[in-house]
């Protein structure tokens, strides 16, 4: 029998009597038997919303990079967000799959459809986005009772930076997400927002692409005030400062102004991404926050 097959069989499911359609964060209409109780995310900030929102217990499975809060590496894990395992998916159950078109491949959405698992695209570029997000899924899982706090502690916390920052002069920022190839957030990526509304002026905003390709000299003659070097996680090993301390010619290294941030609390866009913007603006404006 076809694996396909199996894995259908071993799912279990039937046409909803009684479907229940919404719309995921692309458009795309999602059909669901009724509200989701068995969810699987292949998505780091997904894990982290549906943790803040209190609906972890309807979350049954999680990627390998799923690490934040704790609680979610205890979770049953179904592989990488690439190439995740469609048996132990199976295995799991699921009323629904959350997936992200940016981490996530087009096939692996293809063959959840052709087993009958529903799957719910998100993505996010702007904070408005991820204000959409969390109230998604918190109704989603029956949880907009504690969305509605959630994002109001986040707004606020934003327009706190933001009334903080406003009067002082925009420093031109240069945010390393990688440093070979060096690639840089461009004019849709979220970081871009978080630095503007962190007080500073991202010098590769203009630039077309989500995360383009950057050539160091054309950073170099852009000449930044700050620089900010993203660390991934821990097993990625210490940030190399080295290269960039020989830039002598650079405003932001004569000025000592070369940091190291968090790329986990950057470029996930769950509720730690306000822990990131002031950690951001901290490092962009550190005599706001004495």
């Amino acid at each position: 029998m076809p694996k396909l097959l199996v894995l259908a069989a071993l799912l279990g499911l039937a046409a909803p009597a009684h479907a229940l359609s919404v719309r995921d964060m692309l458009g795309r209409e999602v059909t669901l038997a009724a509200p989701p109780a068995r969810i699987v995310s292949l998505v780091p900030s997904v894990t982290e919303i549906l943790f803040a929102l209190g609906a972890e217990d309807r979350l049954v499975g999680v990627t390998d990079f799923c690490d934040y809060p704790p609680a979610a590496r205890r979770k049953p894990r179904v592989g990488g967000m690439l190439t995740p395992s469609l048996e132990v998916i199976a295995a799991l159950r699921p009323d629904l799959v959350v997936a992200t078109t940016e981490g996530n491949r087009e096939e692996t959405f293809a063959q959840l459809r052709r087993l009958g698992v529903p799957v719910y695209l998100v993505a996010a570029h702007h904070l408005a986005d991820v204000w959409d997000a969390i109230a998604r899924l918190g109704a989603l899982t029956g949880r907009e009772a504690a969305a509605g706090p959630l994002l109001a502690g986040l707004r606020a916390r934003v327009r706190a930076v933001e009334q903080a920052v406003a009067p002082r002069p925009r420093p031109r920022v240069l945010y390393v997400l990688w440093p070979e190839p060096l690639i840089v957030p461009g004019r849709e990526s979220l970081v871009t927002e978080l630095i503007a509304r962190a007080g500073g002026r991202s010098i590769t905003a203009a630039e077309g692409s989500d995360y383009p390709r950057f050539g160091l000299e054309a950073a170099v003659a852009r000449a930044p005030e700050v620089i900010l070097l993203a660390n991934h996680s821990a097993s990625a090993g210490p940030i190399d400062r080295e290269r960039w301390r020989g830039l002598t010619s650079v405003p932001a290294i004569r000025a000592g102004r070369l940091h190291a941030v968090d790329g986990d609390l950057l470029h996930r866009y769950g509720p730690r991404v306000v822990d990131g913007l002031e950690r951001l603006a901290r490092a962009i404006h550190p005599e706001a926050f004495r």
